[in-house]
């Protein structure tokens, strides 16, 4: 069956506690610290799939608050199963489109955003639908405070050097680029990996990262 037509799905999000309610999200910005009932950091991650990776910082670092946004109701719902097992406070998630990012966080309420083997859109006239595009770039400017960090992983070396290239014009410069990520012993040390990323680098595929500021 494949993930993002399971039956059901989308009435399983809207009753579980571990998502915020989409009827709520434009109320969201500026109080994320309410949500969470603290002052921790906030890192979010873009398309986070089925969660192992949030899942996994989450449980690492109880002193950090995790959002995970996805905009695939059963894909989702497997994260969401996820949480059912073992429960994390510090962990919430959202359905929805990434578009929509800036409406949902306030100005400089992001400390870090993770984009993690992102949908590649390959066609030309879909540039501005890939995450690490300038358009996307502008928007998360927006959220991420002052002194905040996007990072970004792929195995697809196209993707990568389209987001590179877009880092100049968007405003944005790198901290760190490597295109054989497994390879390298200082940025592996704490290396949480995706689903993704373990099934492409278990076949050799090199891993690409990047670290970004402004």
């Amino acid at each position: 069956m494949r993930l993002r037509n399971i039956t059901g799905s989308r009435e399983v999000i809207a009753e579980s506690p571990y998502v915020v309610p989409e009827d709520t999200l434009e109320a969201c910005p500026g109080t994320w610290h309410e949500i969470f009932g603290n002052d921790h950091p906030i890192h979010i991650e873009i398309g986070m799939g089925k969660g192992r990776f949030l899942n996994t910082l989450a449980k690492q670092n109880p002193q950090i608050n995790y959002v995970g946004i996805e905009k695939y109701s059963s894909v989702l719902l497997r994260a969401i199963q996820k949480m059912e097992e073992d429960e994390l406070p510090n962990l919430k998630f959202i359905r929805m489109d990434a578009e929509d990012i800036d409406k949902v966080f306030g100005k400089g309420e992001v400390d870090r955003i993770y984009l993690n083997f992102s949908d590649p859109w390959p066609k030309d006239r879909h540039a501005k639908r890939r995450l690490p595009s300038r358009q996307f770039l502008a928007r998360y400017d927006v959220i991420l405070k002052k002194e905040g960090t996007l990072e970004f992983k792929t195995d697809n070396r196209p993707l990568f050097d389209f987001a590179i290239e877009e880092l100049e014009p968007a405003g944005w410069k790198a901290q760190v680029i490597t295109y054989d990520l497994h390879n390298d012993a200082a940025l592996m040390e704490g290396n949480v990996m995706t689903e993704y990323e373990e099934k492409f680098s278990s076949v050799g595929n090199p891993i690409c990262k990047y670290i970004i500021y402004r």
